[in-house]
């Protein structure tokens, strides 16, 4: 399922595997880590887990090993999967260099935070 890409050659030439972000392609949630991810310019492969088809597919037990929630998105990256965009994005911000996606200042940080927090356990639930 992955793509041909998945390995990439670091400066000091060790191989490292490429991230990997399972995703619906309907998902609000996944659609914020990928966003994300661009706008850091991270290179990954995707892997669709289609929510609808057979009844789900993030029932399988290969996807629920990866991710005992069953939910999308779910990055694997650093030898860990990390499952939650507001998670993926936070982690994302603390270890990969490049633009922001939060504001250095704790305060401003907190404060989209709680946007943030209002969003995915305020709207988010009502709208889908």
């Amino acid at each position: 399922m992955r793509s041909q890409r998945w390995m990439e050659t670091l400066e000091s030439g060790m191989e490292i595997m490429q991230p990997v972000l399972y995703t619906y392609f309907r998902s609000s949630c996944s659609w914020r880590v990928r966003i994300a991810l661009a706008f850091k310019g991270i290179a990954y492969d995707q892997v669709p887990v289609n929510l609808v088809k057979g009844g789900g597919q993030q029932h399988a037990n290969s996807f629920k090993a990866l991710n005992p929630m069953k939910q999308v998105p779910a990055l694997s990256i650093d030898g860990i999967t990390i499952s939650q965009s507001l998670a993926i994005i936070q982690y994302l911000d603390e270890t990969r260099p490049g633009p922001r996606l939060l504001p250095e200042d704790s305060k401003k940080r907190a404060q989209v935070r709680m946007i943030s927090d209002h969003i995915t356990s305020g709207i988010q639930p009502l709208q889908v």
